[in-house]
């Protein structure tokens, strides 16, 4: 560390550039996570692979960027904060064409798992330019405007993989990244500097990211694929089980006990803040991917919307947490408290889960406007003053750990939201399944009346004999059943998201208010 090296900012139209630029790369890692998600169909028939094996375009991805985001500030140190970084977009572009390329299911998996590797390292270090671009008592616009990707990026994803995928084909989910990268990775070429007090690593951590490695790649792994096996009723998710809790348990103890980790963790007890920054953005990112993950089954499997509606409606609620992102930042920079923010944007949070679990069969999208709307509202309270709190008087290389820790804590939080919410909905489908049940016996009025009208239905329109217009009824009623059963699970998922965060809101508590923001003199990443 240099010690006396003071930091100088940029200003003017490099300090534009390298924020436009910064945020450009940080939504092509974001808006990827979620962009092939609705190309999964085409990939399975166009390359002739099961639905499950085209899974693992989107698990291979998800586990390479958790492992790369803890190490990112580490990488940055050891081979340079900007050569990594441009190398990392230019290995995220490569990937992305080779992506576009394969003819192969299981040449797209590892290309997407090399994507995800250059990936992972755009977002926390691009978070770390942005903070260092701008001075100190300037972080809360940087946040802003940081925050305003965060949550634009997986709500931009589906609806531009929509469009490519019923306009063009799925491969230009891939092809869209090449332009957007090869300028990303000029810009940051021309303009970007190395940190001059970069932290010198004269130790590489081997076995730290070994055990990283292993134990967030095997949790990963046990979160994406665990509903779809059974969880424990498969033996090998047993055993990746046991392996990430050894795993992470050796890596915790490693990091605190060696002099050089790969991951610094003791910035968590040297940052109060940043510890319970780390808590309320894994909530944070629970409830965005937990949401972001029943809307779109919710209304397709049971409304009928198509992928490129859904999207459509999804959007204006990403452009609001977009347009108010800069203006709370600013207003966090003039004093105003980020608990009190942190609040209003939990509670209106709340109540967006509290009014989706209302909806019923009936809904149309103009039902969903005013409430995603509120949903935009409550993120931008909510992302931009825990991402502020998570640095929140750090300073050089502490703060390239903290961007990369909390960065994954939420993609840890959103894998959480997603895997456990698809299993809260599986076991309570069944449930209401077996309530729903025990009102259809042959001998309710109700019943028997719903069932005779729907075989007359069959009989005159279907031109069908008795006993087969009772199947066909029997069939019809049947979906009902399923379809009444999913619904209400639905609606139970999102009074699921809304209690995890009102059981979070005394943390807010705990926060400490720092008054001024004391001045950086150095840039270590």
């Amino acid at each position: 560390m240099l010690p006396n090296t003071a930091q100088t900012y940029d200003t003017g139209l490099r300090k534009i550039i390298i924020t436009l630029t910064v945020i450009v790369s940080a939504m092509l890692e974001l808006i990827d996570t979620t962009i092939v998600n609705v190309a999964i169909t085409q990939i399975s028939g166009n390359l002739g692979a099961s639905i499950e094996d085209v899974s693992w375009v989107v698990t291979s991805y998800a586990i390479a960027n958790v492992i790369v985001i803890p190490l990112s500030g580490f990488l940055g140190n050891l081979l340079g904060r900007r050569n990594y970084y441009i190398g990392s977009i230019l290995l995220f572009t490569l990937a992305s064409l080779f992506c576009g390329l394969a003819t192969d299911i299981w040449a797209l998996v590892f290309f997407r798992f090399i994507q995800g590797l250059g990936g992972g390292a755009l977002l926390p270090t691009s978070q770390a330019i942005l903070y260092e671009t701008y001075r100190p008592e300037e972080r809360g616009k940087a946040t802003g405007i940081f925050s305003m990707g965060l949550v634009l990026g997986p709500t931009i994803g589906p609806l531009l993989g929509g469009y490519l995928v019923d306009y063009l084909s799925w491969e230009w989910c891939f092809f869209v990244n090449i332009p957007v990268g090869l300028l990303a990775a000029w810009s940051s070429f021309t303009y970007l500097r190395e940190p001059k007090g970069r932290h010198a690593v004269t130790t590489i951590d081997w076995t730290g990211i070994g055990l990283l490695a292993v134990g967030i790649g095997s949790l990963q792994f046990i979160l994406e694929r665990g509903q779809s096996k059974d969880w424990f009723d498969t033996p090998y998710i047993t055993i990746f089980t046991f392996i990430a809790v050894a795993a992470l348990l050796a890596f915790v103890f490693w990091e605190l006990h060696t002099k050089e980790p790969a991951v610094d963790l003791r910035v968590l007890a040297r940052s109060k803040n940043l510890a319970i920054a780390a808590v309320l953005t894994f909530i944070v990112g629970y409830g965005l991917y937990g949401s972001l993950f029943v809307f779109p089954v919710f209304v397709q499997r049971l409304l009928g919307f198509t992928a490129l509606l859904t999207g459509e409606v999804l959007f204006p609620s990403a452009m609001v947490t977009g347009i108010i992102s800069l203006p709370l930042g600013i207003a966090l920079q003039r004093g105003v408290s980020p608990k009190l923010l942190m609040a209003v944007g939990m509670s209106a949070f709340i109540f967006f889960c509290f009014e989706l679990s209302q909806q019923t069969m009936q809904s149309g999208s103009s039902n969903f406007f005013w409430i995603l709307l509120v949903r935009g509202v409550a993120l931008g309270f909510i992302f931009i003053p825990v991402t502020m709190l998570a640095v929140s008087g750090l300073h050089g290389k502490d703060i390239g750990q903290a961007t990369g820790l909390n960065n994954m804590v939420r993609q840890l939080g959103g894998s959480f939201g997603i895997a456990l919410t698809n299993t809260y909905i599986t076991n309570r489908m069944a449930t209401h399944r077996v309530e729903l049940l025990s009102h259809l016996s042959p001998y309710d009025p109700a019943a028997a009346e719903r069932i005779n009208l729907l075989q007359q239905a069959a009989t005159i329109r279907g031109g069908l004999s008795p006993a087969g217009a009772e199947t066909v009824a029997l069939k019809a009623l049947e979906g009902t059943l399923t379809a009444q059963s999913y619904h209400l699970a639905y609606m139970d998922a999102f009074m699921l998201i809304a209690f995890l965060f009102t059981v979070c809101l005394p943390l807010l508590l705990l926060i400490r208010i720092q008054k001024k923001e004391p001045v950086d003199l150095s840039s270590a990443h």
